[in-house]
Formats: structure tokens, sequence, C-alpha cells
């Protein structure tokens, strides 16, 4: 099972948040479109397998590595010996950073060998992974940041009438979030991912005002993320759980974060820390330090399908999938993932269990 090639695509599929364009959201982001980067691997002996990247405005920064360092250094490779060749590529690819548009095209190509590999076995992932524990997981509706209360206590009772019993919010404003609090009512689940925005002491003040709202968890509170330090020290003097590691990408980042006692939830994003290798590497250090992993999954393609084979092979009772709640024009993988009622189906055929949808590929497909 040699590797034959190598094909890196790019899509842009239009999106709107709760019936508004998105330009109008996240800060005024501008943001029409999802872009992703999916990576097509094929064989000597006719096998495709499917990988992604992390995407938005880094696809264009992706692809270059994947097509001028990572492609060529893989043809001919044998396509099952997934450690070897993602060690390798590591080795002769350092000097260029351990994190960004290099890691994010390290990462679609772990997750498209972990799919080969399934599919060559005849298995899927989960079962290459020790065996699913479930054969749905449950979702939480991922949020875009509004900014406006009036707007998110909309898409609060949107989701909530989507069938969702937990939700994430991006917003900062505590006058919004309390809003949101306000529309889910008390029986609803709500987590607050802030992406970065304070200091140490900002954070614990907001995290004081933010307590009587009953958050699962406070996601990201600090800039810059790798202030691990700095959220250990949040941790001491907060109620609320902190999560944090979308950010990381080493496996000795994830050492450094848990075993200084920064989070008490751990959540790396496969598109962007390594894939499935790394993730399984992740879950097990978790264990070892009493954390929780909820993956990172804030794309819909093979990287979401990562995050679903490893949390049901290796997550625990209450580990959820994060579901970007954007209404697409399309999804990449068709419809057979959307969550109904809150819970997303886990994929049983060899491999992710699912490929790209052609149609969808051929609509949308840029560059």
């Amino acid at each position: 099972m040699k590797i034959a090639g190598i094909e890196a695509i790019a899509l842009r599929i239009p999106f709107t948040v709760g019936g508004v364009s998105a330009a109008g959201v996240w800060g005024g982001a501008g943001m029409q479109a999802a872009d992703s980067l999916l990576l097509k691997v094929s064989t000597d002996d006719g096998l495709v397998g499917w990988g992604e990247t992390f995407g938005f405005v880094g696809v264009p920064a992706a692809r270059a590595a994947i097509e001028q360092m990572l492609a060529p250094a893989c043809i001919g490779r044998d396509a099952s010996q997934i450690d070897a060749i993602g060690l390798d590529l590591q080795r002769s690819f350092h000097v260029f950073g351990r994190s960004g548009p290099l890691f994010y095209g390290l990462s679609a190509l772990d997750i498209a060998l972990w799919d080969l590999c399934g599919k060559a076995a005849g298995l899927p992932v989960y079962r290459l992974l020790g065996g699913a524990r479930r054969e749905q997981l449950p979702a939480y509706a991922s949020l875009i940041r509004y900014a406006d209360a009036e707007a998110i206590a909309v898409n609060v009772r949107r989701a909530i009438a989507d069938g969702y019993r937990s939700l994430k919010l991006h917003e900062v404003d505590l006058a919004v979030i309390r809003a949101a609090r306000a529309a889910a009512g008390p029986d609803i689940e709500i987590t607050l991912d802030t992406n970065c925005p304070w200091t140490l002491h900002e954070a614990i003040d907001m995290a004081r005002a933010l307590q009587p709202l009953s958050l699962r968890w406070l996601e990201e509170p600090l800039w810059p993320p790798e202030n691990y330090a700095g959220l250990a020290a949040l941790r001491r003097q907060c109620a609320i759980p902190l999560a944090a590691g979308e950010n990381a990408t080493t496996l000795m980042e994830f050492e450094h974060l848990l075993g200084i006692g920064a989070v008490d939830v751990v959540q790396p994003s496969p598109a962007k820390m390594g894939g499935i290798s790394a993730l399984r590497d992740v879950f097990a250090l978790a264990r070892a330090h009493n954390a929780q992993v909820m993956v990172h999954t804030f794309y819909d393609g093979p990287g979401l399908l990562a995050a679903m084979h490893a949390t049901a092979a290796l997550g625990d009772a209450d580990a959820m999938i994060e579901w970007r709640y954007f209404d697409m024009a399309a999804q990449v993988l068709g419809d057979a993932v959307v969550p109904r009622d809150g819970m997303i189906a886990l994929p049983a055929g060899p491999g992710l269990g699912l490929d790209p949808d052609p149609e969808v590929i051929r609509r949308y497909r840029v560059g």
C-alpha cells in the first residue's frame, strides 16, 4: 500500500448564521464562507484516504506546506507506517515551525493515513483505536460570536429548538452572556469560549462575574494562549472549570499544559495538532492527569470524523462533539453526520466511514 498521489482540495462553502450574513458577526470579521482544505491520498492499490487541515484564512499557507514540502516527501512511502512517516516529516521540516500551516498539513496527512489503514483492514478507525463505546455521541452547538444580546438570545432559542441541550458561546461581553443564559433557562448547559482576550487580573474579575451563570467550562480566557502558568494561577482562584488546548500542537505542549494543572478540560484539535495519532496520545496523557478531553472540532469534514472516532473509542461517558452551528449552503460529508436531537451518529464503515461528497467538491472547489 504505497502512497501514489497526494492532492490538496480547497473548498469555499457560503454560510449564514441565524438567517443573517456572517459578515456582520464575530467582531465584523467579514466572513462570507467557510474555507476548508481537504487532503486526498491515493495508493498504488487503488485506495483513497481523506484528511483535513484547519481552514479559513489558513488554507493557502497549509496548501503550500503540503504541496511544496510534505507531498513530495511521502510519495512511495508505505501508507501503513503512520507513526514513522509522521516522525520523519517532523524531523525533516521542524525548522519551519512546530505549529501553524505545516502542522495543519501534517494533521491532514495523518488523518488520511488512518482512513487508508481502516479501509485496507475493512475496519472503522474506532476499531483500530480499541472499539467504540457508543454508536451515537452527544453534540453541542458551537455558536458564532454575535456580540449582540438580542441576536444571541434568538440563536440560543433556535439551537434549543433544534434539539441541542448543550451550547457553546463565543461572547466576551457580560451583558450578552447573561442574555444567552436568560434565553436558555437553567436546564441547558452552556460553555463559554472567549478566544484569549484577557490578562490574568481581567480574567479573575470576569470569572467572578460569570460564576452565577453556571457555565460548564470557561475556555481560553487568557492572552496569549500558551500562558499556561497564568491559566494554572487562574484555575486556583476560579470556581468555573477551565478549558484550553485548541492552539497547542506538540505532545510536549500538552504535557506542560496538563502537568502544571492549568485546565480541567483539555481540547486538542486534530486538524491542527497532528491528527488521530497525536489525539490518541493526548487522550492517554489526559487520563494520567485526571483531565477530561473535549476535542476541538471547528470544521465539518474528515477532521470532524477523526474527532468522532477518537472520542467514541477513547473518550469518557460525558465527552461531546463540537458542532459548528452555521447554516451551511452544503455539508462536506452530506447530511449523514448532521446532529439529530443533539446526537451525532458515528459512521460504521471502513476507515473514517464517510468520504467527502463529490458533488459538494465539484460545486465549491476553488483555486
